[in-house]
């Protein structure tokens, strides 16, 4: 009886280190899954490449070692300016041959460095909002070989520009159409067209926002600037005049955020902790955390008070700072 004794207890110890066991482990496992879910995946950088337009218009820097320059800088990421490329593309007045190349080239590039194309940053193509209608459908049909290159290179989107009428009434109707009419070439392609804050109404968050609802399209969205919010300069004719009308950045972020597929991180001067004077980087972005955004934040710099190598770095090191 005693024997049986000590066996039925040894039976119901074990039986509750296993239930124990079993309790602890599922536990543990409970625990990694919660902190799985709740960290929030890490934005990547990348650069644009209007930071290094000085090197390239004034040093004679090839815009084709961008890739590279992006990957030693710490980037994963590529944004470039069409512009840029313009001196051999103009001259062969943007033939077939010649964007080919430009898109082989750049891939050759991106793939031996390890950098994902992203976007490419389109200007001088036409005004895609202005008031006359041939001129608006030639402006849209020039938007197509960089809506066909980003498609080659891999990249989601075009950024574009909405010049045209100062007159509200006027621009809305008008960018609406443009917009419309060069998102519905690209949805074919599987390519973003987002419009950034970049002068003139478009600066205006309330007025893009506006545009942005009446197209209503999957593929045609914004690209937020953190610095890019002056409507009207004081000399229209003169970028250097100060600005005499500019939306408040903060609000202007926080709305365009909404309809973002892309951000950009402009940047100008620095004080001596590495903080942009001119914008409040953490507070800009957590408008752009708080909206879900989860793409490449995009480095600009545009001062003059550094170099751009230094000015890159210093916009990289904040935003690394916030984000990790």
């Amino acid at each position: 009886m005693r024997t049986l004794t000590k066996i039925t207890t040894l039976f119901f110890l074990g039986l509750v280190v296993l239930f124990s066991f079993s309790c602890k482990t599922t536990t543990e496992n409970k625990a990694d899954t919660t902190t799985e879910v709740t960290v929030a995946p890490k934005m990547k950088l990348s650069l644009a490449q209007w930071s290094i337009h000085r090197m390239i218009f004034e040093d004679n820097v090839d815009p084709y070692t961008f890739a590279q320059k992006a990957h030693d800088w710490g980037f994963e990421g590529l944004e470039y300016v069409s512009a840029l490329y313009y001196k051999e593309l103009k001259a062969a007045n943007f033939s077939k041959e010649a964007m080919d190349h430009f898109v082989e080239k750049s891939n050759a590039e991106a793939k031996k460095y390890g950098m994902t194309n992203v976007l490419i940053m389109v200007d001088g193509q036409g005004n895609l909002a202005t008031t006359d209608d041939q001129e608006r459908k030639e402006a849209v049909e020039n938007h197509y070989k960089w809506v066909d290159a980003a498609a080659a290179m891999g990249c989601h989107a075009i950024r574009v520009n909405l010049s045209g009428s100062t007159d509200l009434e006027i621009w809305s109707p008008a960018a609406v159409d443009g917009l419309t009419q060069l998102g519905t070439y690209a949805a074919d392609k599987n390519i973003n067209v987002i419009v950034e804050n970049h002068g003139g109404l478009s600066s205006n968050a309330d007025y893009l926002t506006a545009v942005m609802a009446e197209v209503n399209m999957e593929n045609v969205g914004t690209l937020p600037d953190f610095g890019n919010f002056c409507i009207r300069r004081n000399d229209p004719a003169d970028y250097g005049s100060g600005c005499a009308d500019e939306y408040d950045r903060y609000e202007g972020v926080e709305k365009l955020m909404k309809y973002a597929k892309a951000v950009s991180a402009k940047s100008h001067d620095f004080n001596e902790a590495g903080d942009e004077i001119h914008s409040d980087y953490y507070r800009i972005m957590k408008s752009v955390v708080d909206a879900g955004y989860t793409g490449f934040v995009g480095v600009e710099y545009e001062g003059n008070v550094h170099s751009e190598e230094e000015g890159i770095l210093l916009t990289r090191d904040l935003l690394k700072k916030i984000i990790d």
